[in-house]
Parts: structure tokens; C-alpha cells; sequence
């Protein structure tokens, strides 16, 4: 593995102008990527720590893992069984609060974000809340996906910017960094939705937060090895979701503007 200057505890010092960060990568039956992805994150950025979230993977993925933490930069959480990517990543968050992390990253373990782009987004923490790595910025594109995939994720976002006024090109993106204070000002234990929609939703509850959000671009490419976790139930899930939330801020939008009207004088 690559060496690098860590903290007494075998932790890394920290990223340059971001501090202490930790890369989140929830599996579930990735034992074919899992090696792969670590030693890219490692190579591309030897200064964060990564804790490998893994629900019980009946193909061994948590025991590759267990070996890989040999390295005292890489961590593992056993969580008892398939429980979905939004709850994997909830626990990745509380895990590095409890640890005085000062941001963490969402990352797929199947390689579909590049860890060569982890930098760039890293540069970017420096000034912003949250950092999320867009396929639908000026600089970014998607690599071999089919045209229904492509079609399903531009449109998602797209009724996502418009049903809710929510000014995110790529707001399914899963590619992310999120600072410590906005994850400490979320109401996290709230959150239930997973997939296309927790992205959304997390997205969504730092906007209305407050918080900074940069787009960078990536290069998003498709998994080349293991079955993608996409459903239509997750589909189905986010098109609800952000139907109601869209509806939602609109009708809040429109008692603040009633309310604001002047009543009548009366003479």
C-alpha cells in the first residue's frame, strides 16, 4: 500500500485545507472490485482514511475487506445484512462524526467513480459545504451507458430541478463530499430513502440548510465487473418522493407570500 504520514492512532493526517477525511464505500457482493477500488483511492489520494461499509456480503466481500484494514488507513463496519446504499452510508456518517472526521465522501465500490477525480472535489471542499461530482456540468460525461440509463438519469434530475426548484444539474449524483457541519446539522435519522432518492434528499435538506454546493465534473463510467444494485422500486421511489417534496415547497412558498401581503387598511 501507499505510505503516508498518519496520526498516533494510524489514521491520516488530513487532506490540505479540508482536514481529517473519510471515503465511505458501502458493499454488497463486490469481492470482484472492492482491492481495486481501495488501492485507486489510495494511489490517487494517500492522505484520507476509507472505512468500507459492508452489508454482510454473502460473497466475501467483508472478509477481503477485514484483510485489506491491515493497512491502519483502511477501516471496516459489519453491518448484519443488506439494509440498503442511504442506511449504509447514515452509519458511515455517525461512524466518522464519533471520530472527529472533518468531511466524508460517497463513493461506489464498482469503480463508476474514478478515485483519480477524488482531488478535485477534495480542492473544492476547501470552499463549499458540499462538493458533488457531476456528470451534467460543462467537463463531465458518462461512459458506456446505454441510452435508457443515460435518458433515466438526465431526466431525474431534470424533473428533480423543476418539481422542486432545487438549482442541482446532476442531483442523483453519488459521487459527494460532505463537510462535518452540514451532516451535523442534517436531521440524518429522518432520512429513509435510498438510491436515486437519497442522494436527492440529502441534497435537498443542505440546500434548504444553507449550505454551499459546487458541481465538479467528472467522468462517470459504468461498472465493468458485478450486477448494478438498480431497481425500478427505486425508481418509483424518487419519482414519488420528489413529486411530494416539490409540492411541498411550492405550497410553503405560497403561504410565505400570502402571509407577506399587507392587509387592507381600513378607512
Amino acid at each position: 500500500m501507499i505510505d503516508s504520514t498518519n496520526t498516533p492512532d494510524g489514521s491520516a493526517e488530513g487532506y490540505p485545507g479540508v482536514g481529517r477525511v473519510l471515503v465511505v464505500i458501502p458493499t454488497y457482493n463486490e469481492s470482484d472490485n472492492i482491492r481495486i477500488i481501495v488501492d485507486r483511492v489510495r494511489r490517487a489520494t494517500p492522505t484520507v482514511d476509507i472505512l468500507i461499509a459492508d452489508d454482510n456480503s454473502p460473497d466475501g466481500t467483508g472478509a477481503i475487506a477485514d484483510e485489506l484494514a491491515a493497512d491502519p488507513q483502511i477501516h471496516v463496519l459489519h453491518r448484519p445484512g443488506k439494509q440498503g446504499l442511504g442506511a449504509a452510508y447514515i452509519a458511515g456518517f455517525g461512524w466518522a462524526r464519533d471520530r472527529g472526521y472533518d468531511a466524508v465522501v460517497e463513493m461506489d465500490a464498482d469503480g463508476s467513480h474514478a478515485p483519480e477525480d477524488l482531488p478535485r472535489l477534495l480542492d473544492a471542499a476547501r470552499d463549499a459545504d458540499v462538493v458533488i461530482g457531476s456528470r451534467w456540468v460543462r467537463g463531465g460525461k458518462v461512459v458506456n451507458w446505454p441510452a435508457r440509463r443515460l435518458l433515466l438519469s438526465r431526466g431525474a434530475s431534470l424533473y428533480t430541478r423543476i418539481a422542486m426548484g432545487y438549482p442541482v444539474r446532476d442531483a442523483t449524483a453519488g459521487y459527494r463530499v460532505y463537510r462535518m457541519p452540514v451532516l451535523d446539522k442534517l436531521e440524518l435519522s429522518q432520512v429513509a430513502s435510498q438510491g436515486y432518492c437519497f442522494q436527492i434528499d440529502l441534497g435537498w435538506r443542505s440546500y434548504r440548510s444553507g449550505f454551499r454546493i459546487v458541481e465538479v465534473p467528472i467522468t462517470f463510467a459504468e461498472r465493468e465487473r458485478g450486477a448494478s444494485k438498480m431497481s425500478s422500486n427505486i425508481v418509483r421511489e424518487a419519482l414519488v418522493r420528489v413529486t411530494v417534496w416539490g409540492a411541498e415547497a411550492r405550497l410553503a412558498s405560497l403561504k410565505r407570500a400570502l402571509g407577506g401581503a399587507k392587509k387592507p387598511t381600513r378607512v
